[in-house]
């Protein structure tokens, strides 16, 4: 992967020009990752996504800055040059660098661990944690709804959908129009199951 060290210039960078930057970054780091569902889309399109909810709802850069990276940490450690949060930090600064580590799953714990712990550390967070990590969950609730990883039974996609409520709980208060949208995806996931009931 090709190097996009620009710490001496982020003093002068625009706002965008950052923002395209961190999703260049997430693009080459996700270039070969597919999303579990179905339509096997393409991994960056949920960071943009992210990223894009972060931004129509008013977060801080921060949070959408990290919205775009959130998963490089998690999904490269298996790369010939995994992204560390050392990386992060040269490129996008200690700031990002945060709320990045704030919102990446410790993944030499068993999965139910790293749920738990989720749900457990949600209302510990900073603001723009807590607003990444509800961003990543509408995210992902549109996606198990629309288009869920194979082998996914009904049953499978419910609990996801009640536990990504329980982790959504410790999330809310900091920006009522994320807490909206979240309400309204989770009610919209729950109706789109219970058709297929």
């Amino acid at each position: 992967m090709d190097t996009i060290a620009i710490p001496d210039t982020a003093r002068t960078e625009t706002p965008a020009a950052r923002v395209l930057r961190a999703a260049t970054f997430a693009a080459r780091v996700h270039a070969t990752h597919k999303r579990k569902g179905a339509s096997a889309e393409p991994y960056v399109n949920h960071v943009l996504e992210v990223a894009a909810i972060l931004a129509a709802h008013g977060a801080p850069e921060e949070a959408i800055l990290a919205g775009l990276l959130h998963d490089t940490v998690e999904d490269s450690d298996k790369d010939p040059e995994p992204i560390t949060h050392e990386r992060l930090v040269m490129e996008f600064g200690e700031v990002v660098a945060g709320v990045v580590a704030e919102a990446t799953d410790d993944k030499t714990l068993p999965k139910e661990v790293r749920k738990a712990l989720q749900v457990k550390h949600a209302s510990k967070k900073t603001d723009a944690a807590k607003m990444l990590k509800l961003a990543d969950k509408i995210s992902n609730l549109r996606a198990i709804a629309a288009s869920p990883p194979a082998g996914w039974d009904h049953a499978r996609r419910l609990e996801y959908i009640g536990w990504a409520g329980r982790v959504a709980a410790g999330l809310r208060g900091v920006n009522p129009a994320l807490d909206a949208l979240f309400d309204a995806t989770y009610r919209d996931a729950v109706a789109r199951l219970a058709q297929e009931a």
